[in-house]
């Protein structure tokens, strides 16, 4: 009897054992976390203009930081194009077919491509160097809608900061040339802005639209400068990038100080710029990819707007024989000597 006893104690444990064995494989089958393998993400990332592709970098970097390594939980379809509308949209319509589980693209155009050839799959859409003004990218800012969101440039703010510093650091302009491409939508608001402030200063802005850099560079054989009051203000819209050899030589050519463009090691007459950083736009980005893969309603997460990153060419700014203030000098993030 007591050898029975004891027999069918010890099956009793072993029973009891089994079922909190069954249990536990049941309860990690609910939460998927013993049945399944981790998720591998896939982004395709189009890159759509050359001047912005270190926005990648502040992008993966930070998806790094968090835990997202490349090639162990995280795949990069990286696609890299010069500003074309049809490459644009074969690289998205590829992106849809491997039904990637996010796109990160950039700059606005592309985003805009992004968002209609995704509309209706479910893929997350996060932009970066893009403008929500006068577009269709967003419904809002707070609440951008359907599948889409990311990191705004906020034209018409850094249009009148550039002329502010301008005229700051140039007392005396008196005409101010702003180079820009014909039907670019953001335009118009950034120019709706500045001709009151610039009426207001005595100063006389010089608008030339053109189509493309031939277009431009056409116009400007044709253009009779004013050395010691006139200036150039590069204004946020493509032009700039896409003629900047063209631009940059005729201010070299006129000695015209240029306010806001690419600032050169080799030499140029950009006095400074103001401009939002790739990196920390590409960082921005990451913090909303996280929140989508954390389960977040992409169109429900706010646009975030890039940070200005203040830049003064001293260089510049004492070749062309300019002053320049201490106060100026301190407001800058960098100073290049």
């Amino acid at each position: 009897m007591e050898v029975n006893r004891i027999e069918m104690k010890n099956y009793n444990i072993i029973f009891n054992i089994r079922l909190i064995i069954i249990g536990v494989i049941l309860i990690c089958m609910v939460l998927s976390g013993c049945s399944s393998k981790p998720k591998k993400y896939q982004v395709g990332i189009l890159s759509g203009l050359e001047i912005f592709e270190t926005t990648i970098d502040g992008f993966k970097g930070k998806m790094a930081e968090s835990g997202y390594i490349e090639g162990k939980n995280i795949i990069y379809d990286v696609q890299k194009t010069g500003f074309d509308i049809a490459i644009y949209q074969g690289i998205l319509k590829k992106f849809v077919n491997d039904k990637v589980d996010l796109i990160f693209v950039f700059p606005t155009e592309a985003a805009l491509e992004a968002k209609t050839i995704t509309n209706g799959t479910g893929i997350p859409v996060i932009f970066a160097n893009a403008f929500t003004e006068d577009t269709s990218l967003v419904n809002n800012i707070k609440e951008p809608g359907g599948n889409i969101t990311g990191v705004r440039w906020v034209g018409k703010d850094i249009a009148l900061q550039r002329f502010e510093i301008l005229q700051e650091m140039i007392p005396e302009v008196k005409r101010i040339i702003i180079m820009y491409q014909r039907y670019y939508p953001i335009v118009k608001s950034q120019l709706e802005a500045l001709r009151p402030v610039a009426a207001k200063a005595g100063i006389t802005l010089i608008e030339i639209p053109a189509l493309d850099p031939q277009d431009l560079e056409s116009q400007l054989k044709k253009m009779s400068v004013n050395r010691g009051t006139d200036a150039i203000l590069g204004i946020a819209e493509p032009l700039l990038g896409q003629a900047w050899n063209i631009i940059d030589n005729f201010a070299k050519k006129n000695k015209l100080p240029i306010g806001a463009g690419i600032i050169s090691e080799e030499g140029g007459n950009t006095i400074f710029n103001l401009t939002p950083q790739n990196i920390p736009q590409g960082n921005q980005a990451a913090f909303l990819t996280i929140k989508v893969f954390n389960g977040a309603q992409v169109g429900t997460l706010p646009v975030l707007s890039a940070e200005n990153y203040f830049i003064i060419n001293y260089k510049a700014v004492q070749k062309l024989g300019l002053r320049i203030s201490d106060s100026l000098l301190n407001q800058a993030n960098e100073i290049i000597r």
